[in-house]
């Protein structure tokens, strides 16, 4: 497995993967899909984005991770995302996946990177505890888009 930036030839591999989580349920706050623009605009084209590594194995791209800036967050914190294809969680996908954030997040000069996870959400909870992650706020009424309460929360990383 390698872990590099993705690129747009990666756009339909990444989507699938995301769409597939979707899809199993428990474990992304996203309901729907996005559109090839939105998920291009979402993860590889907006200003806020600092980096999104992919991991390829020997079946292609395997899983991504993203790390950006976004409104309400404080001065020098991003927020981060992580997906791995379901079959290969737990698989040592994401541990060089968050390496490579980590120095794009060093290199950026940001000094938090912050989790916001669904409280239900045992797999993320553990895979960003694993990487040194600490809780420091839970938001217990957060709800997805369809109304359904599942909780967050909210884990930071320090890098300073």
């Amino acid at each position: 497995m390698i872990v590099r930036d993705a690129m747009l030839h990666d756009v339909s591999a990444m989507m699938a993967i995301h769409a597939e989580i979707i899809a199993v349920g428990g474990t992304t706050s996203y309901l729907m899909p996005f559109d090839r623009d939105g998920f291009v605009a979402n993860y590889l084209g907006q200003t806020q984005t600092i980096c999104c590594p992919v991991a390829v194995g020997a079946q292609g791209v395997i899983g991504f991770q993203s790390l950006g800036v976004w409104p309400g967050l404080p001065d020098g914190w991003a927020d981060i995302g992580t997906f791995v294809r379901p079959s290969l969680q737990r698989a040592g996908v994401g541990a060089p996946l968050f390496a490579a954030t980590v120095l794009a997040a060093q290199a950026a000069g940001i000094m938090v990177i912050n989790a916001s996870i669904r409280a239900d959400n045992g797999p993320g909870l553990g895979y960003y505890a694993r990487r040194g992650s600490v809780e420091y706020d839970r938001q217990p009424g957060y709800a997805l888009a369809d109304g359904r309460v599942v909780g967050r929360v909210l884990m930071r990383f320090d890098l300073g």
